[in-house]
Protein backbone atom coordinates (compact mmCIF):
# COMPACT_ATOMS: atom_id res chain seq x y z
CA UNK A 1 0.00 0.00 0.00
CA UNK A 2 1.40 3.68 -0.66
CA UNK A 3 2.88 5.41 2.48
CA UNK A 4 0.97 8.51 1.61
CA UNK A 5 -2.30 6.67 1.29
CA UNK A 6 -1.54 5.08 5.02
CA UNK A 7 -0.50 7.75 6.58
CA UNK A 8 -3.48 9.71 4.93
CA UNK A 9 -5.68 6.95 6.30
CA UNK A 10 -4.52 6.96 10.28
CA UNK A 11 -4.81 9.94 10.34
CA UNK A 12 -8.49 10.22 9.70
CA UNK A 13 -8.75 7.39 12.02
CA UNK A 14 -7.23 9.65 14.35
CA UNK A 15 -9.66 12.48 14.26
CA UNK A 16 -12.73 10.12 13.92
CA UNK A 17 -11.53 8.78 17.61
CA UNK A 18 -10.88 12.07 18.66
CA UNK A 19 -14.31 13.51 17.67
CA UNK A 20 -16.46 10.31 18.88
CA UNK A 21 -17.64 11.56 21.82
CA UNK A 22 -19.63 14.36 20.09
CA UNK A 23 -20.46 18.03 20.84
CA UNK A 24 -21.06 18.57 24.40
CA UNK A 25 -19.48 15.53 25.73
CA UNK A 26 -15.98 14.93 27.69
CA UNK A 27 -13.09 14.25 25.64
CA UNK A 28 -12.72 10.62 25.11
CA UNK A 29 -9.96 9.45 27.30
CA UNK A 30 -6.54 8.70 25.63
CA UNK A 31 -4.11 6.37 27.79
CA UNK A 32 -0.81 8.09 27.63
CA UNK A 33 1.75 5.47 26.90
CA UNK A 34 4.72 4.80 25.59
CA UNK A 35 5.29 3.70 21.61
CA UNK A 36 6.51 0.72 22.74
CA UNK A 37 4.02 -0.11 25.47
CA UNK A 38 6.14 -1.22 28.25
CA UNK A 39 5.00 -3.74 31.00
CA UNK A 40 3.26 -0.49 33.28
CA UNK A 41 1.68 0.82 30.40
CA UNK A 42 0.59 -2.05 29.03
CA UNK A 43 -1.19 -3.36 32.98
CA UNK A 44 -2.87 0.32 32.22
CA UNK A 45 -4.18 -0.83 28.80
CA UNK A 46 -5.31 -4.40 30.20
CA UNK A 47 -7.64 -2.79 33.28
CA UNK A 48 -9.18 -0.31 30.53
CA UNK A 49 -10.04 -3.25 28.45
CA UNK A 50 -11.23 -5.21 31.76
CA UNK A 51 -13.50 -1.61 32.40
CA UNK A 52 -14.89 -1.84 28.71
CA UNK A 53 -16.19 -4.95 29.06
CA UNK A 54 -17.91 -4.93 32.72
CA UNK A 55 -19.35 -1.46 30.91
CA UNK A 56 -18.37 0.11 34.29
CA UNK A 57 -20.39 3.90 34.44
CA UNK A 58 -22.74 2.46 31.64
CA UNK A 59 -22.43 1.18 28.07
CA UNK A 60 -21.91 4.94 26.33
CA UNK A 61 -18.77 5.55 28.90
CA UNK A 62 -17.77 1.76 27.79
CA UNK A 63 -17.63 2.93 24.56
CA UNK A 64 -15.85 6.22 24.83
CA UNK A 65 -12.98 3.82 26.70
CA UNK A 66 -13.13 1.58 23.64
CA UNK A 67 -12.36 4.95 21.54
CA UNK A 68 -10.20 5.55 23.86
CA UNK A 69 -8.53 2.55 23.08
CA UNK A 70 -8.67 2.88 19.86
CA UNK A 71 -6.71 6.15 19.26
CA UNK A 72 -3.92 4.95 21.87
CA UNK A 73 -3.14 1.87 19.55
CA UNK A 74 -2.88 4.15 16.60
CA UNK A 75 0.12 5.71 18.53
CA UNK A 76 2.26 2.62 19.22
CA UNK A 77 5.06 1.13 17.27
CA UNK A 78 4.97 -2.31 15.86
CA UNK A 79 6.19 -3.68 19.18
CA UNK A 80 3.95 -1.74 21.41
CA UNK A 81 1.01 -3.37 18.85
CA UNK A 82 2.15 -6.88 18.98
CA UNK A 83 1.89 -6.71 22.78
CA UNK A 84 -1.78 -4.99 22.89
CA UNK A 85 -2.35 -7.70 20.76
CA UNK A 86 -1.02 -10.43 23.21
CA UNK A 87 -3.03 -8.69 26.26
CA UNK A 88 -6.36 -9.49 24.18
CA UNK A 89 -5.06 -12.67 23.08
CA UNK A 90 -3.89 -13.94 26.46
CA UNK A 91 -5.83 -11.91 29.04
CA UNK A 92 -9.17 -11.94 27.18
CA UNK A 93 -9.51 -15.31 26.08
CA UNK A 94 -12.13 -18.26 27.09
CA UNK A 95 -11.64 -19.06 30.41
CA UNK A 96 -10.35 -22.70 31.25
CA UNK A 97 -12.05 -23.32 34.53
CA UNK A 98 -15.51 -21.95 33.15
CA UNK A 99 -15.13 -23.91 29.97
CA UNK A 100 -14.76 -27.10 32.71
CA UNK A 101 -17.89 -26.04 34.63
CA UNK A 102 -19.97 -25.59 31.51
CA UNK A 103 -19.06 -28.82 30.16
CA UNK A 104 -19.23 -30.71 33.45
CA UNK A 105 -22.88 -29.47 33.60
CA UNK A 106 -24.12 -30.44 29.54
CA UNK A 107 -22.20 -34.05 31.03
CA UNK A 108 -24.35 -34.00 34.21
CA UNK A 109 -27.54 -32.96 32.44
CA UNK A 110 -30.35 -35.41 33.06
CA UNK A 111 -33.30 -34.02 31.64
CA UNK A 112 -33.83 -32.10 28.24
CA UNK A 113 -34.56 -29.34 29.88
CA UNK A 114 -31.51 -29.66 31.50
CA UNK A 115 -29.75 -30.41 28.89
CA UNK A 116 -30.71 -26.95 26.17
CA UNK A 117 -30.15 -25.23 29.10
CA UNK A 118 -26.44 -26.38 29.95
CA UNK A 119 -25.95 -26.25 25.94
CA UNK A 120 -26.83 -22.76 26.02
CA UNK A 121 -24.33 -21.64 29.09
CA UNK A 122 -21.30 -24.14 26.98
CA UNK A 123 -21.89 -21.49 24.55
CA UNK A 124 -21.77 -18.56 26.04
CA UNK A 125 -18.73 -19.73 28.01
CA UNK A 126 -17.31 -20.25 24.46
CA UNK A 127 -17.41 -17.10 23.64
CA UNK A 128 -14.30 -14.80 24.66
CA UNK A 129 -14.56 -11.84 26.41
CA UNK A 130 -12.36 -10.34 23.61
CA UNK A 131 -14.69 -10.59 20.94
CA UNK A 132 -17.39 -8.35 22.95
CA UNK A 133 -14.16 -5.61 23.00
CA UNK A 134 -13.70 -6.25 19.05
CA UNK A 135 -17.18 -5.31 18.83
CA UNK A 136 -17.31 -2.48 20.73
CA UNK A 137 -14.81 -0.77 18.30
CA UNK A 138 -17.14 -1.94 15.70
CA UNK A 139 -20.44 0.49 16.54
CA UNK A 140 -18.19 3.45 16.58
CA UNK A 141 -17.65 5.46 12.94
CA UNK A 142 -14.96 3.96 11.17
CA UNK A 143 -14.81 1.18 13.51
CA UNK A 144 -15.23 -1.54 11.04
CA UNK A 145 -11.89 0.06 8.87
CA UNK A 146 -9.90 0.20 12.36
CA UNK A 147 -10.78 -3.57 13.01
CA UNK A 148 -9.90 -4.46 9.40
CA UNK A 149 -6.29 -2.26 9.70
CA UNK A 150 -5.90 -4.57 13.18
CA UNK A 151 -6.20 -7.76 11.77
CA UNK A 152 -3.71 -6.62 9.10
CA UNK A 153 -1.27 -6.09 12.09
CA UNK A 154 -2.34 -9.50 13.87
CA UNK A 155 -1.54 -11.74 10.63
CA UNK A 156 2.31 -10.75 11.09
CA UNK A 157 1.97 -12.94 14.22
CA UNK A 158 -0.30 -16.03 14.05
CA UNK A 159 2.84 -17.96 14.31
CA UNK A 160 1.89 -17.89 18.04
CA UNK A 161 -1.09 -20.11 19.10
CA UNK A 162 -2.79 -17.70 21.47
CA UNK A 163 -2.70 -15.11 18.19
CA UNK A 164 -3.92 -17.09 15.80
CA UNK A 165 -6.90 -17.92 18.12
CA UNK A 166 -7.36 -14.27 18.26
CA UNK A 167 -7.33 -14.16 14.28
CA UNK A 168 -9.58 -16.83 14.21
CA UNK A 169 -12.22 -14.41 16.20
CA UNK A 170 -11.85 -11.73 14.39
CA UNK A 171 -11.83 -13.27 10.96
CA UNK A 172 -15.31 -14.59 11.72
CA UNK A 173 -16.37 -11.89 12.91
CA UNK A 174 -15.62 -9.62 9.47
CA UNK A 175 -16.66 -12.63 7.65
CA UNK A 176 -20.24 -11.80 9.34
CA UNK A 177 -19.89 -8.34 8.84
CA UNK A 178 -18.64 -8.96 5.36
CA UNK A 179 -20.88 -10.92 4.01
CA UNK A 180 -21.82 -10.23 0.17
CA UNK A 181 -25.26 -9.40 0.60
CA UNK A 182 -23.94 -6.13 2.49
CA UNK A 183 -21.65 -5.27 -0.13
CA UNK A 184 -22.26 -2.38 -2.78
CA UNK A 185 -20.87 -2.75 -6.56
CA UNK A 186 -19.66 0.36 -7.75
CA UNK A 187 -18.42 1.31 -11.47
CA UNK A 188 -15.51 3.76 -11.01
CA UNK A 189 -14.82 6.94 -14.07
CA UNK A 190 -12.60 9.37 -14.11
CA UNK A 191 -15.45 11.55 -12.36
CA UNK A 192 -15.28 9.52 -9.82
CA UNK A 193 -13.51 11.42 -6.30
CA UNK A 194 -9.98 11.88 -6.36
CA UNK A 195 -9.22 10.35 -3.19
CA UNK A 196 -10.53 7.32 -4.41
CA UNK A 197 -8.84 7.29 -7.85
CA UNK A 198 -5.29 8.02 -6.22
CA UNK A 199 -6.83 4.90 -3.53
CA UNK A 200 -6.79 2.76 -7.21
CA UNK A 201 -3.26 3.83 -8.06
CA UNK A 202 -1.80 2.60 -4.72
CA UNK A 203 -4.03 -0.55 -4.72
CA UNK A 204 -3.27 -1.91 -8.22
CA UNK A 205 -1.27 -5.17 -7.50
CA UNK A 206 -1.36 -6.62 -10.88
CA UNK A 207 -0.31 -4.22 -13.29
CA UNK A 208 1.16 -1.00 -11.85
CA UNK A 209 -0.37 2.70 -12.87
CA UNK A 210 2.36 4.48 -13.59
CA UNK A 211 0.98 7.89 -14.13
CA UNK A 212 -2.68 9.72 -14.05
CA UNK A 213 -2.57 9.36 -17.75
CA UNK A 214 -2.29 5.36 -17.65
CA UNK A 215 -5.25 5.33 -15.05
CA UNK A 216 -6.78 7.64 -17.47
CA UNK A 217 -6.57 5.41 -20.13
CA UNK A 218 -8.26 2.39 -17.85
CA UNK A 219 -11.12 4.16 -17.50
CA UNK A 220 -11.73 5.31 -21.22
CA UNK A 221 -15.04 4.63 -22.86
CA UNK A 222 -13.86 1.07 -23.67
CA UNK A 223 -12.56 0.57 -20.24
CA UNK A 224 -14.20 -0.61 -17.21
CA UNK A 225 -13.88 -0.50 -13.44
CA UNK A 226 -15.19 -2.14 -10.87
CA UNK A 227 -15.67 -2.21 -6.57
CA UNK A 228 -17.10 -3.56 -4.12
CA UNK A 229 -17.84 -0.86 -0.56
CA UNK A 230 -19.21 -1.84 2.56
CA UNK A 231 -21.24 0.55 4.32
CA UNK A 232 -18.83 0.65 7.58
CA UNK A 233 -16.16 2.15 4.70
CA UNK A 234 -17.32 3.76 2.04
CA UNK A 235 -14.83 5.48 0.78
CA UNK A 236 -12.38 2.42 0.84
CA UNK A 237 -13.13 -0.18 -1.80
CA UNK A 238 -12.63 -3.72 -1.08
CA UNK A 239 -11.17 -5.16 -4.27
CA UNK A 240 -11.94 -4.26 -7.95
CA UNK A 241 -11.54 -5.15 -11.03
CA UNK A 242 -10.11 -4.03 -14.47
CA UNK A 243 -12.03 -4.64 -17.75
CA UNK A 244 -10.89 -4.16 -21.28
CA UNK A 245 -14.07 -4.02 -24.30
CA UNK A 246 -12.70 -5.85 -27.11
CA UNK A 247 -12.90 -7.85 -30.26
CA UNK A 248 -12.00 -11.61 -29.37
CA UNK A 249 -9.54 -12.79 -26.83
CA UNK A 250 -6.85 -10.43 -25.61
CA UNK A 251 -2.89 -12.73 -25.66
CA UNK A 252 -0.94 -9.65 -24.76
CA UNK A 253 -1.47 -6.97 -21.56
CA UNK A 254 0.70 -4.51 -23.13
CA UNK A 255 -1.13 -3.82 -26.02
CA UNK A 256 -4.34 -3.80 -23.58
CA UNK A 257 -2.45 -1.04 -21.50
CA UNK A 258 -0.79 0.53 -24.76
CA UNK A 259 -1.96 4.65 -24.28
CA UNK A 260 -1.55 5.16 -27.94
CA UNK A 261 -4.35 2.96 -29.30
CA UNK A 262 -7.13 4.75 -30.17
CA UNK A 263 -10.53 3.72 -28.20
CA UNK A 264 -12.48 1.12 -29.43
CA UNK A 265 -16.57 2.11 -29.49
CA UNK A 266 -17.56 0.03 -26.67
CA UNK A 267 -21.17 -1.20 -28.42
CA UNK A 268 -19.26 -2.72 -31.05
CA UNK A 269 -17.04 -5.07 -28.60
CA UNK A 270 -17.96 -8.85 -28.18
CA UNK A 271 -16.00 -9.88 -25.39
CA UNK A 272 -14.74 -8.14 -21.82
CA UNK A 273 -11.23 -9.29 -20.83
CA UNK A 274 -10.63 -9.44 -16.80
CA UNK A 275 -7.04 -8.19 -17.18
CA UNK A 276 -5.94 -6.60 -13.43
CA UNK A 277 -8.02 -7.83 -10.00
CA UNK A 278 -7.02 -6.28 -6.68
CA UNK A 279 -7.51 -7.16 -3.00
CA UNK A 280 -7.26 -4.04 -1.03
CA UNK A 281 -7.42 -4.66 2.49
CA UNK A 282 -4.76 -6.50 4.08
CA UNK A 283 -7.20 -7.31 6.82
CA UNK A 284 -9.55 -9.28 5.01
CA UNK A 285 -6.96 -11.83 3.61
CA UNK A 286 -9.08 -15.54 3.92
CA UNK A 287 -12.27 -13.76 2.89
CA UNK A 288 -13.40 -14.03 -0.31
CA UNK A 289 -15.52 -11.95 -2.55
CA UNK A 290 -13.89 -12.16 -5.80
CA UNK A 291 -15.84 -14.66 -7.69
CA UNK A 292 -19.24 -12.97 -6.68
CA UNK A 293 -17.27 -9.47 -8.00
CA UNK A 294 -16.89 -11.28 -11.56
CA UNK A 295 -20.38 -12.54 -11.56
CA UNK A 296 -21.83 -9.34 -10.68
CA UNK A 297 -19.94 -7.80 -13.11
CA UNK A 298 -20.23 -9.99 -15.67
CA UNK A 299 -23.94 -9.58 -15.30
CA UNK A 300 -23.83 -5.84 -15.44
CA UNK A 301 -22.02 -5.86 -18.75
CA UNK A 302 -24.20 -8.20 -20.59
CA UNK A 303 -27.34 -6.26 -19.61
CA UNK A 304 -25.12 -2.70 -20.52
CA UNK A 305 -23.46 -4.52 -24.15
CA UNK A 306 -25.89 -7.54 -25.28
CA UNK A 307 -23.55 -7.76 -27.75
CA UNK A 308 -20.69 -9.08 -25.21
CA UNK A 309 -21.14 -12.64 -25.50
CA UNK A 310 -17.45 -13.71 -24.35
CA UNK A 311 -16.37 -13.07 -20.73
CA UNK A 312 -12.43 -13.74 -20.42
CA UNK A 313 -9.34 -12.96 -18.35
CA UNK A 314 -5.89 -12.14 -19.17
CA UNK A 315 -4.44 -13.49 -16.18
CA UNK A 316 -0.88 -13.56 -14.58
CA UNK A 317 1.12 -17.12 -13.62
CA UNK A 318 2.40 -15.62 -10.59
CA UNK A 319 4.36 -19.17 -9.60
CA UNK A 320 5.79 -20.59 -12.80
CA UNK A 321 9.11 -19.87 -13.09
CA UNK A 322 10.09 -20.92 -9.07
CA UNK A 323 8.23 -24.31 -9.97
CA UNK A 324 10.71 -24.65 -13.45
CA UNK A 325 13.67 -24.11 -11.52
CA UNK A 326 13.10 -26.37 -9.29
CA UNK A 327 12.33 -28.73 -11.85
CA UNK A 328 15.55 -27.90 -13.47
CA UNK A 329 17.74 -27.94 -10.48
CA UNK A 330 16.43 -31.87 -10.17
CA UNK A 331 19.04 -34.42 -10.81
CA UNK A 332 17.78 -36.58 -14.08
CA UNK A 333 13.80 -35.33 -15.53
CA UNK A 334 12.53 -36.39 -17.80
CA UNK A 335 12.15 -35.90 -21.80
CA UNK A 336 10.95 -32.20 -21.96
CA UNK A 337 12.43 -30.98 -18.80
CA UNK A 338 16.18 -32.27 -20.92
CA UNK A 339 14.93 -30.55 -23.53
CA UNK A 340 15.07 -27.23 -22.07
CA UNK A 341 17.92 -27.74 -20.25
CA UNK A 342 19.50 -28.00 -23.75
CA UNK A 343 17.20 -24.86 -25.16
CA UNK A 344 18.58 -22.69 -22.44
CA UNK A 345 21.98 -24.14 -22.67
CA UNK A 346 22.20 -22.84 -26.38
CA UNK A 347 20.33 -19.76 -25.18
CA UNK A 348 23.20 -18.49 -23.15
CA UNK A 349 25.92 -19.08 -25.35
CA UNK A 350 24.40 -17.09 -27.92
CA UNK A 351 23.55 -14.26 -24.96
CA UNK A 352 27.02 -14.68 -23.45
CA UNK A 353 25.90 -16.24 -19.80
CA UNK A 354 26.20 -19.42 -17.95
CA UNK A 355 23.91 -21.71 -19.01
CA UNK A 356 21.40 -21.24 -15.74
CA UNK A 357 17.44 -20.63 -16.37
CA UNK A 358 17.77 -17.46 -13.75
CA UNK A 359 20.53 -16.20 -15.76
CA UNK A 360 19.33 -16.47 -19.36
CA UNK A 361 16.66 -14.59 -17.62
CA UNK A 362 18.37 -12.14 -15.85
CA UNK A 363 19.33 -11.01 -19.74
CA UNK A 364 17.35 -7.78 -20.45
CA UNK A 365 15.20 -8.51 -23.80
CA UNK A 366 16.05 -12.21 -23.85
CA UNK A 367 12.90 -12.63 -25.69
CA UNK A 368 13.36 -10.09 -27.96
CA UNK A 369 15.76 -12.35 -30.02
CA UNK A 370 13.69 -14.35 -32.09
CA UNK A 371 16.16 -17.51 -31.92
CA UNK A 372 16.39 -17.99 -28.68
CA UNK A 373 12.55 -16.64 -27.64
CA UNK A 374 11.12 -19.35 -30.59
CA UNK A 375 13.96 -22.27 -29.35
CA UNK A 376 12.52 -21.65 -26.01
CA UNK A 377 9.22 -21.18 -26.76
CA UNK A 378 7.72 -24.94 -27.39
CA UNK A 379 9.37 -26.74 -24.14
CA UNK A 380 8.10 -23.27 -21.65
CA UNK A 381 4.32 -23.70 -22.98
CA UNK A 382 4.26 -27.47 -22.49
CA UNK A 383 5.99 -27.36 -18.62
CA UNK A 384 3.69 -24.17 -17.94
CA UNK A 385 0.73 -26.19 -19.26
CA UNK A 386 1.82 -28.94 -17.14
CA UNK A 387 2.60 -26.56 -14.09
CA UNK A 388 -1.36 -25.63 -14.37
CA UNK A 389 -1.67 -29.04 -13.76
CA UNK A 390 0.44 -29.31 -10.37
CA UNK A 391 -0.27 -30.22 -7.19
CA UNK A 392 0.67 -29.30 -3.94
CA UNK A 393 1.12 -31.87 -1.01
CA UNK A 394 -2.61 -31.06 0.31
CA UNK A 395 -4.12 -31.95 -2.73
CA UNK A 396 -4.61 -28.40 -4.06
CA UNK A 397 -3.67 -26.72 -7.27
CA UNK A 398 0.05 -24.58 -6.65
CA UNK A 399 -1.10 -21.95 -8.62
CA UNK A 400 -3.57 -19.21 -6.70
CA UNK A 401 -4.59 -17.35 -9.15
CA UNK A 402 -5.37 -20.40 -11.24
CA UNK A 403 -7.29 -22.21 -8.33
CA UNK A 404 -9.50 -18.57 -7.86
CA UNK A 405 -10.78 -18.79 -11.17
CA UNK A 406 -11.43 -22.13 -11.85
CA UNK A 407 -13.24 -22.42 -7.73
CA UNK A 408 -15.32 -19.58 -9.87
CA UNK A 409 -16.29 -22.22 -12.78
CA UNK A 410 -13.99 -20.72 -15.37
CA UNK A 411 -11.84 -22.91 -17.91
CA UNK A 412 -8.41 -22.60 -19.16
CA UNK A 413 -8.73 -21.68 -22.42
CA UNK A 414 -5.50 -20.48 -23.78
CA UNK A 415 -2.25 -20.15 -22.71
CA UNK A 416 -0.10 -16.72 -24.47
CA UNK A 417 3.79 -16.46 -25.13
CA UNK A 418 4.96 -13.22 -24.25
CA UNK A 419 1.49 -11.76 -23.17
CA UNK A 420 3.43 -9.80 -20.59
CA UNK A 421 6.52 -8.74 -21.44
CA UNK A 422 7.23 -6.51 -18.92
CA UNK A 423 10.28 -7.34 -16.84
CA UNK A 424 7.64 -8.54 -13.70
CA UNK A 425 6.14 -10.77 -16.46
CA UNK A 426 9.01 -12.07 -17.71
CA UNK A 427 10.20 -12.67 -14.10
CA UNK A 428 7.48 -14.74 -12.76
CA UNK A 429 6.29 -16.65 -15.99
CA UNK A 430 8.73 -16.10 -19.03
CA UNK A 431 6.43 -13.89 -20.13
CA UNK A 432 3.36 -16.36 -20.50
CA UNK A 433 -0.43 -15.28 -19.36
CA UNK A 434 -2.90 -17.11 -19.42
CA UNK A 435 -7.31 -16.77 -20.22
CA UNK A 436 -9.65 -18.48 -18.14
CA UNK A 437 -12.78 -18.47 -20.07
CA UNK A 438 -16.30 -17.82 -18.03
CA UNK A 439 -18.88 -19.73 -19.97
CA UNK A 440 -21.82 -18.21 -18.02
CA UNK A 441 -24.36 -21.27 -18.93
CA UNK A 442 -21.70 -23.69 -17.72
CA UNK A 443 -19.85 -21.93 -14.52
CA UNK A 444 -21.86 -23.68 -12.33
CA UNK A 445 -20.77 -27.35 -13.22
CA UNK A 446 -17.13 -26.39 -13.64
CA UNK A 447 -17.27 -25.03 -10.30
CA UNK A 448 -18.94 -28.32 -8.80
CA UNK A 449 -16.86 -30.57 -10.78
CA UNK A 450 -13.63 -28.74 -9.48
CA UNK A 451 -14.62 -28.85 -5.58
CA UNK A 452 -15.96 -32.24 -6.04
CA UNK A 453 -13.98 -34.04 -8.37
CA UNK A 454 -10.80 -32.09 -8.68
CA UNK A 455 -11.34 -31.72 -12.54
CA UNK A 456 -9.91 -28.94 -14.28
CA UNK A 457 -11.87 -27.90 -17.15
CA UNK A 458 -9.86 -26.64 -19.59
CA UNK A 459 -9.57 -26.38 -24.00
CA UNK A 460 -8.21 -28.66 -26.28
CA UNK A 461 -5.09 -26.48 -26.72
CA UNK A 462 -4.07 -26.89 -23.37
CA UNK A 463 -4.90 -30.56 -23.17
CA UNK A 464 -2.63 -30.93 -26.03
CA UNK A 465 0.59 -29.50 -24.60
CA UNK A 466 0.71 -31.59 -21.84
CA UNK A 467 2.76 -34.58 -22.04
CA UNK A 468 1.79 -37.32 -22.39
CA UNK A 469 -1.30 -36.15 -23.88
CA UNK A 470 -4.72 -36.78 -21.32
CA UNK A 471 -6.07 -40.19 -22.16
CA UNK A 472 -9.55 -40.86 -21.55
CA UNK A 473 -9.71 -43.11 -17.85
CA UNK A 474 -6.33 -41.56 -17.42
CA UNK A 475 -4.72 -39.64 -14.19
CA UNK A 476 -5.01 -36.65 -15.89
CA UNK A 477 -7.55 -33.88 -14.42
CA UNK A 478 -7.42 -31.66 -17.81
CA UNK A 479 -10.17 -32.44 -20.78
CA UNK A 480 -13.24 -33.97 -21.22
CA UNK A 481 -15.38 -31.26 -18.97
CA UNK A 482 -15.47 -28.19 -22.10
CA UNK A 483 -13.28 -28.77 -25.05
CA UNK A 484 -12.83 -25.35 -26.52
CA UNK A 485 -14.05 -24.25 -29.23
Amino acid sequence: MDTSVFRNTLENLRKVWQGIAGAGRAPVEVPQVKAFLPRGDAERVAEMMRSCLEARGGEVSARMRAAGLGQMYLTLNDKGRRRFLEILARDFAVRDEALEEAMESLRAAGTPESRLAAEEGLREVLVPPRLRLLKQFNVLRRGVKFLVDLRADLLQHVDDPAMKSLDADLKRLLATWFDVGFLELRHITWDSPAALLEKLIAYEAVHQIHSWQDLRNRLESDRRCYAFFHPGMPEEPLIFVEVALVSGISDSVQALLDETIPEMDPSRADTAIFYSISNTQKGLRGISFGHFLIKRVADDLSHEFPNIRTFATLSPIPGFNRWLEKQLAEEGGDELVEELREGIAAAAGRLVVPSLLQEVLAVEGWHADETVSESLRPQLERLCARYLHATRPDGRLLDPVERFHLGNGALIERLNWLGDSSAKGMEQSCGLMVNYLYRLDEVEKNHERYVAEGRIAASQQIAELLEPPPQEGGKSRFGKLMPGK
